[in-house]
């Protein structure tokens, strides 16, 4: 969809405060992508699968065409997890600071690739140009005879090159049998003692070349894309892969494509304003569906989320320039405010929310509300000045699941300054409570809407002053499609309050989407909506798994959904449910939701209750039954009885009315 002008007028006050105050925020985000039709395992629960890496490789040079001409694409080893043999792969598309090409690469996709010879030679210019001799090792491939491999120890270190021989024995001379790139595969446990273990690798077969390029720092890498570059331009570019360096300075720009389990996630370059990330978001939805990806998947009639989430940073320039680092009582200000007001846990996530999801909020965790208090009351008080590692300190242990994972949670810092971790001290504050939307304009409103309330805390009068007690409300009436909607309408009301308005059209297509209509019934002033709600799954025991690992499932059969009747409603008409009044609250302000069984599942939480679908819903205006319905699946909603209704049973238990646990308590469970 297309934003209302109003959201870059919008857009344009909140770059404009940040300049009057000096602040430089940057923004990153994860998005993730699926195919139209997401077959196997590599697009449910796997990390990869036979065709994720051609999707990510053809949206790369897709991405390259449209926005990156002559960009660098590299292969690179990911992270390893627990479970699996080798590490994930990624993707990086690299460019200059201002969009122009690392090396001036040929563009010659019909050129023909080196011979043996040719190879050989490649590697000895290399050397001669960079002041070090060399002598490349012939490898095997027992994986592909017909693969030619040779490989040439090269370090640089104070900007000396250095190249060790390497008097491998004939029978030592071959590639372990593991797959990926050749120098993810050389025989190190035979390197010569002492040397930097730092190999360029060179590869051939009949099909095309590839180089594996040595960790090096960013100036030699760039030397040596260089000389790569001069002495092959009259072949086919080679396929490169390595390990890619830090670049500090912010040199490069830097895209990535990686496997995660079900979806390919792709890494934004850092984005300087929102105009700047909105633009990428259309870019991606545009090369995306070019080759053949998506923002979504269908489930049924209706659609949702890619499952992989659509995570969304905010950083600074440099860390010199770092806007959190001197400011932690702003920082604090933005983690009350998000405890405040749950939709901006709830709304834009995926349907797995709660404790044991990807992202629980910092009282959904392993924090006590006293340590959490007590942290943000302590950050408040520092000194003024760098203060990024009391900031990373304090609360990197808050802001964690229950098992103590960092990374899982709402707003995580584990990328915020833990020098314990590779790649841990970025300054990055991870929003990762959002899931990946059917339309690259909702991902961007909501991007907005996170930007411009960090902006208006800036200003301390605006700033909560401490955290509020949710208790049981929090997974009750929170989680209930009207509640998140007036949540989101205070927000949208603060924000206008501060002369940042939203315009809350793209805010209610989000919500109508995430909460999907089950029923809708109408005679007259009388109305009924029932929508789909959220409910927390809960989380298992260790479960063994293939591999002898162990994985904690959750038990995701439960359902909930919000039953919204106006006031001539409940007022004319009862509701029956299964058999049983559903009576609606005393109270006309309070909702009313039903807890139900869809599935069952193994293993799952109280196996030795049933399951409740199909269920049967009654609407009755005295004792005549004005509607009946019947729910046998959330992908399709209640649908019009087809059978002559029946009468309830006549067991006193039967019959009682259904009611929930407690007397401000919204939600109805049919387990009990």
């Amino acid at each position: 969809m297309t934003l209302p002008a109003a959201f870059h007028t919008t857009a344009a006050a909140v770059e404009q405060r940040l300049q009057r105050a000096g602040i430089h925020l940057t923004m990153g985000g994860e998005p993730t992508l699926v195919p139209g039709d997401p077959q196997g395992a590599e697009w449910s629960v796997a990390a990869d699968g036979p065709t994720k890496l051609g999707y990510a490789r053809a949206l790369a040079a897709e991405l390259q065409r449209r926005a990156w001409p002559g960009s660098l694409l590299l292969f690179c080893p990911g992270k390893r997890y627990d479970g699996e043999v080798n590490p994930r792969w990624a993707l990086r598309l690299i460019t200059g600071r201002d969009g122009q090409p690392l090396v001036p690469w040929p563009q010659q996709a019909d050129a023909p690739i080196p011979t043996a010879a040719d190879a050989v030679a490649l590697l000895q210019a290399i050397g001669r140009d960079l002041g070090c001799p060399v002598q490349p090792l012939p490898l095997r491939d027992p994986l592909e005879q017909e693969r030619r491999v040779w490989a040439v120890p090269l370090s640089c270190e104070g900007n000396q090159w250095q190249a060790v021989p390497w008097p491998l024995a004939e029978p030592l001379r071959q590639l372990s049998g593991a797959p990926g790139p050749a120098g993810l595969r050389l025989p190190l446990e035979h390197f010569p003692e002492g040397a930097l273990r730092q190999v360029l690798t060179l590869e051939l077969d009949p099909h095309g070349w590839g180089l594996f390029l040595p960790p090096l720092e960013r100036r030699p890498l760039e030397r040596l894309l260089g000389l790569i570059a001069q002495h092959g331009r009259t072949w086919r570019p080679p396929e490169l892969s390595g390990l890619l360096p830090v670049d500090v300075d912010d040199h490069w720009r830097v895209l990535g494509l990686t496997a995660d389990p079900g979806v390919l996630e792709i890494n934004l370059p850092v984005c300087h304003s929102w105009t700047d990330y909105a633009g990428w978001m259309e870019l991606l939805e545009q090369a995306g569906a070019a080759v053949g990806l998506r923002s979504w998947k269908q489930q049924g009639e209706r659609t949702e989320g890619t499952g992989g989430g659509n995570h969304l940073l905010l950083g600074g320039p440099s860390l010199e320039q770092h806007p959190f680092f001197s400011r932690p009582a702003w920082l604090v200000s933005v983690l009350r405010y998000w405890q405040h007001h749950p939709c901006l846990a709830y709304l834009f996530s995926g349907r797995s929310v709660g404790p044991s999801s990807q992202a629980p909020r910092p009282d959904e965790g392993s924090a006590a509300t006293l340590d959490l208090e007590l942290a943000h009351r302590t950050l408040e008080q520092l000194p003024p000045g760098d203060q990024r590692v009391a900031i990373g300190e304090t609360l990197r242990h808050l802001h964690a699941d229950r098992s103590g994972n960092t990374h899982r949670s709402e707003i995580s810092l584990d990328k915020f300054w833990n020098p314990a971790w590779t790649a841990g001290c970025q300054g990055l504050l991870e929003f990762r409570a959002l899931e990946s939307m059917p339309d690259h304009g909702w991902s961007s409103a909501v991007a907005l809407l996170f930007r411009a309330l960090v902006v208006r805390l800036l200003e301390e009068p605006q700033r909560p002053t401490g955290l509020r007690g949710w208790g049981d409300q929090l997974h009750d009436r929170a989680l209930l499609p009207s509640q998140l909607w007036a949540d989101l309408e205070q927000v949208l009301n603060d924000l206008e309050a501060a002369q940042l308005p939203l315009d809350p059209e793209p805010f209610r297509a989000i919500w109508e989407w995430r909460f999907p209509l089950l029923l809708h019934w109408r005679q007259g002033d009388a109305e009924l909506t029932i929508r789909q709600a959220l409910e927390p799954w809960p989380l298992l025991c260790d479960t063994p798994v293939e591999g002898g690992s162990t994985s904690r499932f959750v038990d995701s059969s439960l359902r909930r959904f919000e039953l919204i009747g106006t006031a001539a409603l409940r007022q004319r008409y009862a509701l029956r449910l299964q058999g049983r009044p559903l009576p609606w609250p005393a109270d006309p302000q309070q909702p009313l939701a039903v807890r139900f069984r869809q599935e069952a599942l193994f293993p799952c939480l109280h196996p030795c209750l049933p399951v409740h679908v199909p269920l049967d819903l009654e609407l009755l205006e005295g004792e005549a039954v004005v509607g009946r319905w019947c729910l046998r699946s959330e992908s399709v909603g209640f649908e019009p009885h087809t059978q002559e209704p029946t009468a309830p049973p006549r067991e006193p238990l039967a019959t009682a009315p259904l009611l929930s646990r407690g007397e401000h308590c919204c939600t109805v469970d049919l387990r009990f």
